[in-house]
């Protein structure tokens, strides 16, 4: 069934809550819009859920932006362009944009049974080579995967692109707060790493074998958006979540006092998360108190940030700056941090920005 006529089959009464991706669309970018140097072996979360990640210690390197070139219905994308290509791949090295879903969001899939259900991969995507691209359906064991491939026939061109995985009746799938499954779209990827499109195997293939490698030439690009996986083997028009409800989502992950559209680490001048200084007696001055807007996915780590200077570690108070030693009390739903160690006036009001991370 073609796009079309799903949207003709649901009409307006489409089902929620069936897309298991989230920031689908990659609107919600709470860590920045521009991630540069990417490159040696890096993993890092770039627009929220979304990781670059790489294998190997190649000397390649990309930039990663959120980008406002989309296809209709759709205003932001997830970028990549090559700046130092990559010659040759060593088989055991590797590039790609993944996201790893909450195994709790999987487990109507019954994924590891008999009763298996199968998926639909939908996604937009537009890049400025042609040719055969690949990715791949993974397990937290990575002991477990599925290669696709995908056409891109015209250059610079968004291109609407359905793939359809028959459930593993084998191997074990995740249904708690762990990696589920890992959803990767391959960028350039070993052989050792890739594998037979279209088969289930007992081995990490994160592509399939020959696809084309966005790493390997010099000012190529590729852009995706309208992530989309869901049980059946239909792929339905793309669910457009409220922005608040996604930016929730993504808070369960990551989340953080500065203004959604301010990148940790700016200088914003005042903070959300403020306490105040006790008597001078006391081992320790409150910091900051914060309950997160969400329950976070596990128990994250915690970065406190100056809000004038934007350094880690650090915090305001009496119009200077302190970096103090720091006890933090952290939990699923709220931390506390106090520090000591510091000369404050009493009763000084103190003030640092919180992020806090409990990416899978």
């Amino acid at each position: 069934m073609t796009q079309a006529a799903a949207l003709a089959a649901y009409g307006s009464n489409s089902p929620s809550n069936r897309n298991r991706i989230i920031n689908g669309d990659m609107r919600v970018s709470q860590r920045g819009t521009s991630f540069a140097g990417l490159t040696n072996g890096s993993s890092q979360y770039t627009v929220d859920r979304w990781r670059w990640a790489e294998s190997g210690t190649f000397t390649g390197v990309q930039t990663v932006t959120q980008d406002s070139s989309a296809p209709s219905g759709f205003t932001t994308s997830w970028k990549v362009e090559t700046t130092t290509a990559v010659a040759s791949l060593a088989s055991n090295e590797g590039c790609r944009a993944e996201q790893l879903i909450e195994g709790y969001n999987i487990t109507d899939l019954a994924w590891g049974t008999a009763d298996a259900k199968s998926i639909a991969l939908s996604f937009w995507v537009r890049s400025s080579l042609t040719g055969t691209f690949g990715g791949g359906i993974s397990n937290s064991d990575r002991d477990r995967s599925y290669p696709f491939t995908y056409s891109i026939s015209a250059a610079n061109t968004w291109e609407y692109k359905t793939i359809v995985v028959p459930g593993d009746t084998t191997g074990t799938w995740l249904t708690d707060s762990g990696v589920g499954m890992r959803v990767r779209f391959g960028l350039g990827v070993g052989s050792t790493l890739s594998g037979a499109a279209g088969a289930w195997a007992a081995a990490d293939y994160q592509s399939a074998t020959g696809a084309v490698s966005v790493i390997g030439t010099s000012g190529a690009t590729f852009y995706i958006t309208g992530v989309q996986l869901e049980a059946g083997s239909v792929a339905t028009p793309f669910e457009h979540r409220q922005y608040g409800q996604e930016l929730v989502l993504c808070q369960r992950y990551y989340t953080k006092t500065y203004p959604v559209d301010v990148a940790p680490g700016t200088n914003t001048g005042t903070s959300i998360a403020i306490g105040r200084s006790t008597d001078a007696a006391s081992s320790y001055t409150t910091i900051a108190q914060w309950a997160y807007p969400v329950t976070m996915r596990a128990t994250p780590s915690i970065s406190l940030f100056n809000p004038v200077t934007g350094t880690v570690n650090s915090f305001r108070g009496d119009a200077s700056n302190h970096s103090p030693s720091q006890t933090i009390f952290i939990s699923t739903c709220a931390v506390t941090a106090s520090a000591g160690n510091v000369s404050i006036g009493t009763s000084t009001y103190v003030s640092t920005h919180i992020v806090a991370s409990a990416e899978l």
